[in-house]
């Protein structure tokens, strides 16, 4: 006889379809009354502490054509390295960040952006400090899963090379594929990290 599962079955995949935009950034797609910003649209305010940066980029298929109707999701630490999280048993993190935005990428240039902050170093499950890095989630239109990957910083040299999730790599010289690269044009401090789905540049993707 067969034993009893609890576990409920996987439901069926499918792809975000044309309507992603519509149900999750109205006010973007130019439904207005739902909410008064997209969710997600606002990381931080004036008392968030830490080094204010904007992090943007564009996400390219595999012809080097850049995604104009996707929809990027962003999780990350505070400047002190804790989570905005109910598991968050370190202490606790800066009320005035969000540690979670969300952002449609443009329709003419296909760029994403968000404002934020630099983010501390988070422990790895075994207690090692991870490098200062970013989460993301990826969704288009043909993609059946979204994709996650995380952006760390390249101007952050030491505390990358004993990165408890970059060491394990088997590939190293797919490393540079995660690095957001620092730029100050106007004195404003933005970090570039595009993502490739495919090519020769194919960015690391992680299973989670």
């Amino acid at each position: 006889m067969a034993a009893k599962q609890d576990q409920l079955k996987e439901s069926a995949s499918q792809t975000a379809g044309p309507y992603v935009h519509i149900g999750c950034t109205p006010n973007f797609s130019g439904i207005e009354g739902v909410y008064n910003a997209d969710l997600g649209s606002v990381m931080v305010n004036g008392q968030t502490r830490g080094e204010r940066i904007i992090v943007t980029g564009r996400i390219y298929d595999g012809t080097g054509t850049p995604l104009r109707d996707a929809m990027v999701e962003v999780w990350q630490a505070d400047g002190d390295g804790l989570y905005n999280s109910p598991q968050e048993l370190r202490g606790a993190a800066d009320p005035n960040f969000a540690g979670w935005g969300r952002c449609p990428t443009d329709m003419e240039t296909g760029e994403y952006r968000f404002e934020t902050i630099k983010p501390g170093r988070a422990p790895f499950p075994d207690g090692r400090l991870m490098a200062p890095h970013i989460t993301f989630w990826v969704v288009a239109r043909g993609i059946n899963l979204g994709l996650q990957t995380r952006m760390y910083f390249a101007d952050e040299v030491g505390p990358n090379a004993e990165d408890p999730v970059l060491t394990r790599i088997e590939h190293q010289v797919r490393v540079p594929t995660l690095m957001g690269h620092r730029d100050e044009p106007g004195g404003t401090v933005t970090y570039t990290f595009d993502i490739h789905l495919q090519g020769e540049n194919e960015t690391i993707f992680f299973d989670i």
